[in-house]
């Protein structure tokens, strides 16, 4: 059975999960190719066989732009889980563009619809 890690809460910079299909693991925290934590694992309380995981994420991976911290088995290497983060003036900006950018795709799409209304003669 494959390792399966299914995020339950990420609150006040904690994130816990449920991980099913693990032996012998451990979960490491990666950001930018360095591992910046370890969750804690433990039984979880109603689900048979499974594991509650439990991860306090560093302040040092909180900055501008997006961040993803990748969750990482020990035993098979594989990321069970992301976290992205998204923070900043940086985002602003982008979101900014990015709605400017629909905006004006709107208006040539209502542009497009209003002529071809006009010329089928279909309101």
């Amino acid at each position: 059975m494959a390792e399966t890690l299914v995020q339950t809460d990420l609150q006040a910079g904690r994130y816990e999960g449920v991980l099913t299909g693990a032996g012998q693991t451990e979960i490491e925290a990666l950001h930018r190719g360095r591992i910046v934590g370890v969750a804690r694992l433990g039984p979880h309380p109603t689900e048979d066989g499974a594991q509650r995981v439990s991860l306090d994420l560093p302040a040092d991976v909180l900055s501008e732009g997006v961040q993803v911290i990748g969750l990482r088995s020990t035993a098979t290497g594989d990321v069970l889980d992301r976290i992205t983060l998204m923070a900043g003036s940086a985002l602003d900006e982008d979101i900014r563009g990015e709605i400017a950018l629909l905006r004006d795709e709107l208006e040539m799409l209502k542009h497009a619809f209003r002529r071809h209304c006009a010329e089928t003669g279909q309101d």
